[in-house]
């Protein structure tokens, strides 16, 4: 007990100890500030007498010669006009070793103010008076000298290009006189010039100026800018900051190299896709890294701060991102719970995320991988607080009875399901569990989610389920035709889209993580084309179409052309400032198993309908027998009771007729370069998708 009281009595004083440094410290930072205050009134003040001393005794008037009285009420005049007004428009308020434009502007008005002010005081009181021009010559030469000062104070504090003797004595000499400090470090031999990355500014507007300003102010930063490249041709020629603005047709690779240019920086805000696409194909091969910087206009203020960063690959793409919700969309979350399958993984995370602002009663995160459901779990929980009633479960799909407790508990008006094992190669070596997950682990969903009637149910599909050459793309399209089957009171349709960029296990971290290794960059094969979308409009494309959705409708959108693999990696390896084939090799691996060179979207483009969204289109396939269907789901769990990848492989194929072997499909080459030309191309299938299974 004793020894308690003793730990508790230190542990107040150190709170109170805590407490008394704190207050110190800001006692401490006020009397500095006001030190620092005083001690730049009595510098002005020096110079207002030397000022005064010069222009009204060294080089007096020849008519108005003054008497020492005379010369005294001057000088107080002058200080009680001058000061007076200062103190009025707070000069000694500010911080002037980072004074801009604003502040020089209060000075120079509040001067202006007090000359008026000296100079009829003077005419009024009963002293030797001084003509208006001499007047206005003392307020401005000490206007002259006081902006001076603090010019040449702000240059040999905050440019560490000044470095030399003469400017390390003229700042301790200052520090000296004025009491204000600077810090050794920013001037010391850690960073050099020559160590810090020269950078190329694109845009000498406003925020590329402010860029080279910040850049050039700040000792410790890594870059330094060299160059101004524009398109205007009034500005070309001319400098910022001595720094030379060049034309976009004078740059090239020579000119770069003599200006040592390491990257070159976009600081061109409200630039349109156009533009940036143009000027991303001019310095794509120049072998510098290319970045963007980010600053906040009323266009983008929800991106907030200022930063310079890399291209994201979606920028790549060079269209604007697609919005699909809207307030019908939002409308029809509203006040529903909502039940996501999958909710931890790229794509269930970003739906969490949107349907989140829609305001629904309650959202519900089911997955069986803990650690992405407690990510955004935590994510939204910061971000909304108790204003979002949000629950995790951790469970499978594929168990029944713990979907059923789930469904009984909460009883959501709408399923989102993205749940699955979506990896191609990974499924081509465990077919097993790929129909284990996928088709039973959906048709479980399915028929819990009829039993507990709910509302509406979206599968979330791709487009590998279009004549497949894998096991998961024919998983996928098997679950395409289970909801196809269902005709009760729960409304289940799908919604179908391609490769997402950025999701887990896609192939752009795997060129990130190659690229910064050094190489080589390996795809598969060269002529691969694929479709690409970002995560917020895949996750759009699924509530905008899962409001909308009547019945066994698949949801497609237009995702404009295919892009070729290969030309992705030849960006990714430009953007990190390298150049193809020279500084990192791009290297063929072969195919894959179930590897397909295209992928295509839709299986019957003449049954294609649009929607109320332009961009969204819907295929309305037949309906699908329950029983036919019943019959190639127990050939499918017959198969699986040999736990052989084999028998699963060839019942999933009598299973769905239009799963092909990758060879047939990718013999088609001509189909191929017919999907570079229009995105709803088909390749026609040898074989009819029927419902009949195989005898």
């Amino acid at each position: 007990m004793f020894l308690g009281m003793e730990r508790r009595k230190e542990e107040w004083g150190m709170i109170v100890m805590s407490v008394e440094n704190e207050i110190l410290e800001k006692e401490t930072s006020y009397e500095r500030g006001h030190r620092h205050s005083i001690a730049l009134v009595a510098y002005d003040a020096v110079l207002l007498f030397l000022t005064m001393l010069a222009l009204l005794v060294v080089y007096p008037s020849e008519t108005n010669r003054l008497s020492m009285y005379g010369l005294t009420m001057q000088i107080l005049l002058c200080v009680l006009a001058l000061y007076g007004s200062r103190l009025l428009f707070s000069i000694y308020n500010h911080v002037w070793r980072y004074g801009g434009t604003t502040l020089y502007i209060r000075l120079i008005l509040a001067d202006a103010i007090a000359g008026f002010v000296y100079f009829g005081l003077q005419m009024l009181l009963l002293t030797d008076k001084i003509t208006f021009i001499r007047a206005v010559a003392i307020i401005s030469v000490n206007l002259l000298l006081t902006i001076s000062a603090r010019l040449v104070y702000q240059y040999l504090y905050d440019y560490n290009s000044a470095n030399s003797p003469i400017a390390i004595f003229l700042r301790r000499t200052t520090s000296f006189i004025t009491g204000l400090r600077y810090s050794p470090e920013q001037f010391s031999e850690k960073m050099p010039c020559k160590s810090r990355i020269n950078i190329a500014i694109v845009g000498a507007g406003r925020v590329g100026a402010m860029l080279s300003d910040e850049l050039r102010n700040n000792p410790m930063a890594y870059y330094k800018p060299v160059m101004f490249i524009e398109r205007d041709k009034e500005k070309v020629g001319r400098y910022i900051n001595d720094i030379r603005i060049y034309s976009h047709s004078e740059v090239t690779r020579e000119l770069l190299r003599c200006n040592m240019v390491q990257e070159i920086v976009f600081a061109v805000p409200g630039m349109d896709l156009e533009q940036k696409k143009a000027m991303y194909e001019q310095y794509k091969d120049v072998g510098c890294r290319l970045k963007t910087y980010d600053y906040p206009t009323a266009e983008n203020m929800e991106n907030g701060s200022r930063k310079m960063r890399e291209f994201d690959i979606q920028e790549l793409l060079f269209r604007p991102q697609l919005l699909f919700t809207n307030d019908t969309t939002s409308s029809f979350y509203r006040d529903k719970t909502i039940l996501i399958t999958g909710g931890g993984g790229s794509i269930g995370s970003e739906l969490c995320r949107q349907v989140a602002k829609m305001g629904p009663r309650e959202l519900i995160i089911l997955d069986i991988y803990e650690n992405g459901a407690y990510d955004i779990q935590q994510e939204l929980s910061m971000f909304y607080g108790e204003k979002l009633r949000l629950t995790v479960e951790i469970a499978s799909v594929c168990d029944r009875k713990s979907v059923m407790n789930i469904l009984e508990t909460y009883r959501p008006e709408v399923v989102l399901h993205a749940a699955a094992h979506k990896h191609v190669p990974l499924m081509e070596r465990n077919s097993c569990e790929a129909v284990k997950n996928n088709v039973f682990g959906t048709l479980n969903m399915v028929e819990c989610s009829e039993e507990y009637g709910v509302q509406k149910f979206i599968l979330i599909s791709t487009d590998k389920a279009v004549n497949p050459t894998n096991i998961m793309g024919a998983t996928k399209r098997m679950c395409e035709m289970i909801v196809q089957s269902r005709n009760g009171i729960t409304n289940f349709s799908a919604v179908r889209f391609g490769n997402v960029l950025g999701s887990n296990g896609s192939v752009i971290p795997l060129f990130k993580r190659q690229i910064e290794n050094g190489g080589p960059v390996t795809i598969t094969d060269k002529r691969i084309i694929r479709y690409f979308m970002t995560i917020p409009e895949a996750s759009q494309l699924v509530l905008t179409a899962g409001a909308m959705a009547k019945n066994g409708e698949i949801y497609v959108l237009d995702m404009g052309y295919p892009i070729k693999i290969i030309d992705l990696a030849e960006n990714m390896i430009r953007l990190s400032g390298y150049v193809p084939y020279t500084d990192i090799e791009i290297v063929e691996t072969g195919m894959r198993p179930g590897e397909k060179l295209y992928e295509e979207l839709l299986i019957d483009s003449e049954n294609l309908e649009k929607t109320d969204n332009e961009l969204i289109f819907v295929e309305k396939g037949q309906h699908r027998s329950e029983e036919r269907i019943t019959a190639k789901l127990n050939l499918l769990e017959k198969s699986l009771t040999s736990d052989d990848s084999n028998s699963v492989r060839l019942a999933l194929m009598r299973a769905v007729p239009t799963f092909h072997h990758p060879d047939e499909v990718n013999s088609h080459e001509r189909c191929a370069e017919e999907l570079k030309k229009s995105p709803v191309r088909k390749w026609s299938a040898k074989r009819p998708d029927t419902d009949a299974v195989s005898q």
